[in-house]
C-alpha cells in the first residue's frame, strides 16, 4: 500500500509500519505477483518501468526479475518505506532510481514509460486517486500498458470501516476512472476469503 496525495498522515502510518510491512501485509494483499505474469500475458514488454507506490520494493525486485533489460523508477511518499525499499534493490544498482513524492502529477513528461504498475497503492490515495490515474495516463507512452492490482470492494461495513481506519477505501471507485482512459486487456475482480471483499486485477492499454 502507499499514500494520498496529503502525506502527513500517511508518512506517520508509515513510520511504525514499515518495519512490520513484509510480514504481515501477505495475508491481505493477493495478487502482486500474479499481476505481473498477467501484464506479460497481455503483451507488455517494457524497457521503462514507473511503479507508483513502491513501498519497502517487494515489487520492484520482481520486476527487476521480471524484466531484466528494463530500466526501473519505484515512487513513494514514505520515507520509511524507502529506506527498505533501498536496501532491498541495493544488488540492481543504477537500474532502480526511486523518488520521494506524492503521484498527484506526472514526473516524466518528456520520457515517457512504457509500463505503469500500481499494487495496492491506489485506494489509499484519498483523496486523489483519479488525479494519480490521470498523471499516469499522461506518463505512460502511447501503445503502453499499466497493471493494477488493489482493493475493490466488501459487502460488509465493519469492514470497509476497519480498512478506513488503516486509509483504505473500498467503494470500486478505480475500475471505472481506468476504463475510461485505458483498453481493457484484463479486467477482473476476485473474492477474498470468501467473499469478505474483492480485489481488482486491471490491465490497460494507452490507445496510440
Amino acid at each position: 500500500m502507499s499514500e494520498p496525495r496529503s502525506g502527513t498522515a500517511i508518512e506517520r502510518y508509515y513510520k511504525f509500519h514499515a518495519r512490520i510491512y513484509d510480514a504481515t501485509r501477505w495475508s491481505f494483499l493477493f495478487g502482486r505477483t500474479a499481476i505481473l505474469r498477467k501484464a506479460v500475458a497481455a503483451g507488455a514488454r517494457p524497457t521503462r518501468i514507473l511503479e507508483v507506490g513502491c513501498g519497502t520494493g517487494k515489487n520492484l525486485a520482481n520486476l527487476c526479475r521480471h524484466f531484466p533489460e528494463a530500466s526501473i523508477t519505484g515512487l513513494d511518499l514514505s520515507e520509511a518505506m524507502l529506506n527498505i525499499s533501498r536496501r532491498k534493490v541495493a544488488r540492481w544498482g543504477d537500474r532502480v532510481q526511486l523518488v520521494q513524492r506524492a503521484y498527484d502529477a506526472p514526473i516524466s513528461a518528456e520520457k515517457p514509460f512504457d509500463f505503469i504498475l500500481c499494487s495496492y497503492a491506489l485506494t489509499m490515495f484519498n483523496p486523489g486517486f483519479d488525479v494519480a490515474i490521470d498523471a499516469a495516463y499522461a506518463d505512460l507512452a502511447p501503445g503502453g500498458h499499466i497493471a493494477v492490482v488493489d482493493f475493490h470492494n466488501t459487502p460488509f461495513r465493519w469492514f470497509a470501516r476497519w480498512m478506513g481506519v488503516n486509509h483504505v477505501r473500498m467503494e470500486a471507485q478505480l475500475q471505472p476512472k481506468l476504463e475510461s482512459l485505458f483498453m481493457p486487456v484484463v479486467n477482473q475482480v476476485a473474492r477474498a476469503y470468501l467473499g469478505v471483499w474483492r480485489y481488482l486485477f486491471f490491465v490497460g492499454k494507452k490507445e496510440k
